[in-house]
């Protein structure tokens, strides 16, 4: 992989870091960024190694004001804006505006999830800067697209988790609830990331960048493939069961005689005949009509979960434990968030944030480039002065393709 001709600034956080060479090293990304989907997509580049320039406001993303529980920073920042850099533009001003348009001339990638138009009228719409750096990948995420009747409207995680039918389709019935989690910020920067690491393998092939976009809503859709395909050709949508499987069982959470609850799923005949045997102790609900097959069981749940639950309700959680692991019947324990801190099999990185050390959940997989610490997330304009000396040369032609502006080449 080609680095741009060059010199890294020496003042750059990238220079000062010492993480492991990764697969994206040499890769410049620029990102006008804020909030979750694009952060959450640019924070795993620099994982991998890229160099990512974080566009910020004046005041700075308002991510970093969600709330102050990490050593006085944002929980969402320290999450998804590790191993950036840091500048404060004001883009609607001429001279920071030609700033950010010599950064996109170097760049590899650049990621924006502005409201719908705002590139475009800024003079950096994709379509434009691709015409202009046509090596350069550029990628929008936003609300609902770029078409159809609702691509202006303004796009939040819950909101776009109603209105894609998320929220029917989860829960117990009764008040609609939340997933959780910004599920729909993440899958969409998750979707991002995928359409950005295959465009930059493309253009190994081809030399030419390509256009990624990504919203928040096609993103929920595909993950509202089941209930679709389910309702659109099955001719009914799953009811909202709470911890059951709307087309599976037994499949949910009993509880113990001590209280606890524990959550188990049977995914196929073999399993049940194993669990009936031995964690159920009752084998004659193998000849039971009621229980013959998953979608005989589904029809008369009733009857199947009050099965269990009776066996279940006469026994200690570290009995049926027990009898599970014997069965090898797949299942887990409703855990707090403080039972997630400590439990045995969650892997965490330290993480410096003002002074202190945070311990932060790793990557969910692993790599040999990966270094034993997470970088920083990055103080408001904290790289602005070192930036703007290595990219500050007024001179420098902003239409300039990214080679002929001694910006990055081919990644070969």
């Amino acid at each position: 992989m080609t680095t741009h001709d060059q010199a890294p600034d020496p003042t750059s956080s990238r220079a000062a870091d010492r993480r492991p060479a990764g697969p994206l090293e040499g890769v410049l990304v620029v990102a006008l960024e804020q909030a979750v989907a694009a952060p959450y997509c640019s924070s795993r580049l620099a994982d991998a190694g890229a160099r990512v320039i974080k566009i910020e406001r004046s005041e700075g993303d308002f991510a970093r004001g969600y709330d102050r529980t990490v050593g006085g920073e944002s929980s969402y920042w320290v999450w998804i804006n590790r191993g950036k850099e840091s500048i404060a533009l004001d883009v609607k001003k001429a001279d920071d505006l030609a700033l950010l348009k010599r950064l996109l001339a170097r760049a590899d990638v650049f990621i924006q999830n502005l409201a719908p138009g705002a590139t475009e009228r800024l003079g950096i719409g994709s379509a434009t800067l691709r015409e202009r750096h046509p090596r350069l990948i550029t990628c929008d995420i936003t609300g609902y697209g770029d078409e159809g009747a609702l691509r202006e409207l303004k796009a939040y995680d819950l909101l776009v988790q109603a209105e894609s039918g998320l929220v029917s389709v989860s829960g117990a019935p009764g008040e609609w609830g939340r997933i959780g989690v910004s599920l729909c910020d993440i899958a969409a920067g998750m979707n991002a990331l995928i359409g950005i690491h295959q465009a930059l393998m493309q253009r190994e092939r081809t030399g030419e960048g390509a256009a990624v976009k990504v919203s928040l809503f096609g993103s929920a859709a595909e993950l509202m493939s089941v209930p679709y395909l389910q309702t659109r050709y099955g001719g009914s949508a799953p009811q909202r069961v709470g911890l059951r499987h709307p087309t599976i069982a037994p499949y949910g959470a009993f509880r113990c005689a001590d209280g606890r609850d524990i959550v188990l799923s049977i995914q196929n005949e073999r399993e049940w005949a194993d669990f009936c045997r031995t964690v159920l102790q009752r084998p004659e609900l193998l000849q039971d009509p009621r229980c013959a097959g998953n979608a005989v069981r589904v029809a008369n749940r009733a009857y199947v979960d009050g099965a269990v639950a009776e066996v279940f309700a006469a026994q200690t959680s570290e009995e049926m434990r027990r009898r599970l692991r014997q069965a090898q019947t797949a299942y887990g324990s409703i855990n707090s968030v403080d039972d997630l801190i400590a439990h045995p099999q969650l892997k965490t990185r330290p993480m410096a944030v003002n002074g202190m050390t945070a311990q932060v959940p790793a990557s969910p997989w692993s790599v040999p480039w990966e270094s034993a610490e997470f970088a920083p997330a990055p103080a408001l304009d904290a790289q602005g002065s070192a930036i703007r000396r290595e990219f500050g040369n007024a001179a420098a032609t902003v239409d300039a393709s990214p080679v002929s502006a001694g910006g990055r080449g081919a990644i070969v």
